[in-house]
């Protein structure tokens, strides 16, 4: 096994590789990030525990797909986290999920068609990614039960 190396030139732009060679393909890649955020919720017309207020800290994950552009960049990570911030968090991390969401029953079914909605209106505004589209949101209740909003079922029914 060799050992680790400071490399001796740093690559340059222009110079060791040119603008034209950094979009590398040109198919459909997805993008992925994970989020996690703490909140207080309640069931209705539901006998079991989760008829209490009580309270998770659920993980998101996030799957995007599109079409790179002329970088080789589909989505920028720190685009997706804002998107995340600014459109979703701000209705989920450490809020009343009854008062804060749309009516509805806040069933982790329910919370994640609802994520891929406003991830999916988002993207829609922000015309920067191209052919950018939600393929799936995985919602975590606990860490081993989650729920799941899938592209192709959302379109189709």
């Amino acid at each position: 096994m060799t050992g680790f190396r400071i490399v001796d030139k740093l690559q340059k732009i222009e110079e060791d590789i040119q603008s034209s060679q950094l979009k590398y393909h040109a198919k459909r890649v997805l993008v992925s990030k994970e989020f996690t955020f703490d909140a207080a919720h309640h069931l209705h017309n539901y006998e079991g525990k989760c008829k209490n207020l009580h309270g998770h800290t659920y993980r998101a994950v996030l799957g995007v797909s599109g079409y790179t552009d002329e970088r080789g960049l589909m989505i920028d990570f720190g685009d997706l986290k804002e998107i995340w911030k600014q459109k979703i968090e701000i209705y989920l991390d450490h809020r009343y999920l009854n008062e804060t969401l749309p009516p509805m029953n806040t069933t982790a079914e329910n919370i994640a068609v609802w994520i891929y909605e406003k991830l999916s209106e988002a993207l829609i505004e922000d015309q920067r990614y191209t052919g950018a589209r939600v393929e799936f949101i995985r919602l975590y209740e606990t860490p081993t039960s989650y729920a799941e909003a899938r592209r192709e079922w959302m379109e189709v029914e």
